[in-house]
């Protein structure tokens, strides 16, 4: 499954496997705090290995993969960029992975400002001063950049680990 070294991603959606089959008894559930505990493990061990910079990246990157995977596993949206956006909305309260509110969306621009409160990542952790969510950031760049076919950036401008209690994310077209 993941025997070549280097090279284009080798992340297939099926990947995931048959959860409903492998877990009869336990469900597809678990708790906040086991993701947090491999999420921060791992980005503790790339930091090491890669610095703060270098981990970034990788985590900007998988959460791109994630998100062009996310889109195209599950967004069925055909009426534009604000409809993907409400689909994603939903996704993401029913997965509970956060709640996700639109903030601002400029439709002729395709800039788009989201908050995420409750998120998987981060809420209810201590202020550090810090944004941290890198991985959320990538998965927001990948999963428009997917739906458009154009390239997407996407930036956290407020944590709950900075000390607000949403995370907000400004989410924009790359230049042509």
């Amino acid at each position: 499954m993941f025997k070549e070294e280097r090279g284009s991603p080798r992340f297939d959606w099926n990947m995931i496997g048959d959860i409903g089959k492998g877990r009869p008894n336990l469900g597809g559930s678990t708790e906040v705090a086991v993701y947090r505990l491999m999420q921060f493990t791992l980005r503790d061990v790339m930091i090491q290995r890669l610095g703060v910079e270098g981990a970034n990246r990788v985590l900007y990157e998988a959460g791109q993969l994630a998100g062009r995977e996310f889109c195209k596993a599950l967004v069925t949206s055909t009426d534009g960029l604000r409809g993907v956006m409400q689909e994603v909305e939903t996704l993401l309260r029913e997965l509970k992975i956060g709640i996700l509110r639109i903030e601002r969306f400029d439709e002729e621009k395709g800039e788009i400002t989201v908050t995420v409160a409750e998120d998987l990542d981060c809420s209810g952790m201590m202020v550090c001063d810090e944004n941290i969510c890198t991985y959320d950031e990538g998965f927001f760049s990948g999963l428009l950049s997917q739906y458009t076919g154009r390239a997407y950036q996407a930036t956290e401008v407020d944590c709950w680990c900075s000390g607000d209690r949403v995370c907000r994310f400004e989410i924009k077209p790359l230049e042509r």
